[in-house]
């Protein structure tokens, strides 16, 4: 499947196709969206939004959701805060996440069915890494949006006067509702 996207990238460049998506670095709107990586967001969400390349910086991860004050999806919004000018900050998650329910013990047992050595999963226990709590998903979208959205706002870097916002967007309709 890699070699098919492969050629297909080969004929995009010498057609230049990618023409019509020059911008620059710098986000139009002047923001950042944490969404998910679910497959389903991939063109829906910004048609949904009526966005453009060029127009925000979008960071995805499984959920939507940061499980560190200190992981990259945070040091992305500091870099577009401070490197890139974004001043307003929207969570969107969606519904039907895989990551709601996720469960720890059930994706160490599937590590292990997938050749990782107990030894593997024990080192990291061992290297001060709580698998279980990493590895868990939520268990309320909307509510996994609002500790995400409470975690950014009162960020020790995030500068008080960035506007941070959650939201949750039907995964079929992109239909987007704000989370208070």
């Amino acid at each position: 499947m890699i070699d098919e996207i492969l050629q297909f990238n080969k004929r995009f460049v010498e057609r230049r196709e990618y023409e019509r998506f020059i911008t620059d670095k710098y986000p139009n709107k002047r923001i950042a969206i944490v969404t998910c990586m679910d497959t389903r967001l991939v063109e829906l969400l910004p048609a949904a939004l009526g966005l453009k390349n060029g127009d925000v910086k979008i960071i995805k991860n499984a959920g939507a959701t940061i499980t560190s004050p200190f992981d990259s999806t945070v040091r992305s919004l500091l870099v577009a805060i401070y490197e890139l000018g974004v001043t307003e900050i929207m969570i969107i998650g969606h519904t039907e996440c895989g990551v709601q329910g996720m469960d720890s013990a059930q994706m160490q047992h599937l590590m292990k069915e997938r050749g990782i050595p107990e030894q593997h999963i024990t080192l990291m226990k061992h290297c001060g890494i709580d698998l279980d709590s990493w590895l868990h998903g939520f268990d309320n979208t909307p509510s996994a949006v609002l500790e995400t959205v409470d975690l950014v706002r009162n960020h020790p870097l995030v500068p008080r006067d960035v506007v941070v916002k959650g939201y949750i967007m039907d995964s079929t309709t992109g239909s987007l509702a704000p989370i208070e």
